[in-house]
């Protein structure tokens, strides 16, 4: 059950994506890979289990082909439907972002916006396979324009290279964790990505920052959050279910409830009792819920905003009388969910939006992956009348110190 939490408890809490331990046993993975190339790939990839001597390290356009052709029709429906979504969202994402010329004094200046070449997408598949992940991170590269999609997962599922053939990806790296991000990063087996995106444990996510030096990345997630914002017009079972279905994800997962109401609080708890029962993933969830789950009560939905606010949550949830009035109020969450029937498992499974979020309060300076991860917004000057900016540039690089910026602009006077 949900543990009761105060406000203040709540602000105090720490959340980072992964610890010390993780960040040095991800730096010696990527240091190898680094020095060692494909055999300390393989080395990692067989300690886990993902490939065996001498197996392919990759799987090119006929392999994602075949598993495509290979899907039942049902399933090859629900991830062509799925796919075709998340395109069109990030279609729109794309046509928002445009190239600018404007005047300046003395010329003329503006940005291009263009694509990376490569691309790397991480997507997990431990438990399960995962074949929106591969959805959500590959085909906004491709709307973005990128020349080159490269798509890594340990998963042996074939449906998750058949959602590799749909998104448009160009390769898949067998392998996971800090060795296949450190092969997307240096060139092993696949291409050197420009930028790599997606998903992961601790491990990925500690790989992501330590390659961070040299490729971008999209952001460093952490355990999943959800955040509901209820009052006593949300249905209990509904509010149990989505906090369920967030916290099945995985043990360090963080469901929680903020609310008004202690009614509804004693309600979510007894639906949340039930409902596990028959759970296939009821360990898990449990673990989660148990270690992790809180219920906050509060003074009013003003407050239930301040809180939510505070925390900045992966996916926001907002189950209450007035929710396109509360959502306006909302400054800070990863993604947004507004009202009864806007589920955070629709935007996990395609409705448009991303599912790739910010964790652990970087939801307040930044928002989920999209197309804009992929592009580049470069800068460019013609000037053709430079007197009055070259005289002031004259006399900033005298202000500074810097004789030799001074000089440089004095000779287009």
């Amino acid at each position: 059950m949900l543990r009761l939490v105060t406000p203040e408890e709540i602000m105090g809490r720490a959340i980072r994506p992964f610890d010390a331990a993780t960040l040095e046993q991800s730096r010696a993975v990527v240091e190898a890979v680094r020095a060692r190339g494909e055999a300390a790939v393989r080395e990692q990839a067989e300690r886990f289990g993902e490939l065996e001597p001498g197996e392919a390290l990759t799987v090119g356009p006929e392999g994602m082909r075949a598993a495509l052709e290979g899907l039942n029709p049902d399933t090859r429906g629900v991830l062509q439907r799925t796919a075709d979504r998340i395109r069109r969202f990030a279609e729109a994402q794309r046509a928002c972002l445009t190239d600018l010329d404007t005047g300046v004094p003395g010329g003329r200046a503006g940005h291009t916006v263009s694509p990376v070449d490569v691309a790397g997408c991480y997507a997990p598949g431990g438990r399960y396979p995962l074949p929106s992940s591969v959805l959500m991170t590959a085909i906004p590269a491709r709307v973005a324009g990128v020349g080159t999609v490269v798509v890594a997962t340990p998963s042996r599922d074939p449906v998750m290279l058949a959602a590799a053939e749909l998104a448009g990806a160009d390769i898949v790296l067998r392998v996971g964790g800090a060795h296949a991000v450190g092969a997307m990063a240096f060139g092993v087996g696949v291409p050197a990505c420009d930028v790599i995106v997606g998903p992961g444990n601790r491990w990925v996510t500690a790989a992501k920052h330590v390659v961070s030096a040299v490729c971008g990345i999209d952001m460093l997630a952490g355990p999943s959050e959800l955040l509901v914002i209820a009052d006593d017009a949300a249905d209990a079972a509904v509010v149990a279910a989505d906090l369920i279905a967030q916290a099945e994800h995985d043990p360090d997962a963080l469901p929680c409830l903020v609310t008004p109401s202690r009614g509804l609080v004693d309600r979510v708890n007894d639906e949340l009792a039930r409902q596990v029962r028959d759970l296939p993933t009821a360990e898990i969830t449990r673990a989660s819920i148990g270690s992790n789950g809180f219920a906050c009560v509060v003074g009013s939905i003003e407050e239930a905003v301040a809180v939510s606010d505070r925390v900045a949550p992966e996916h926001l949830e907002i189950l209450c009388a007035d929710a396109d009035r509360v959502a306006g109020m909302v400054r800070h969450a990863g993604g947004i969910f507004i009202g009864a029937r806007s589920a955070e498992v629709l935007g996990d499974y395609g409705a448009g939006p991303n599912h790739t979020l910010p964790t652990g309060r970087t939801g307040r300076v930044r928002g989920g992956l999209s197309v804009f991860d992929f592009l580049r917004v470069r800068t460019w000057l013609r000037m053709d009348h430079a007197v009055d900016v070259a005289i002031d540039a004259v006399a900033l690089g005298r202000i500074e110190g810097l004789e030799g910026h001074a000089r440089s602009a004095a000779r287009r006077l």
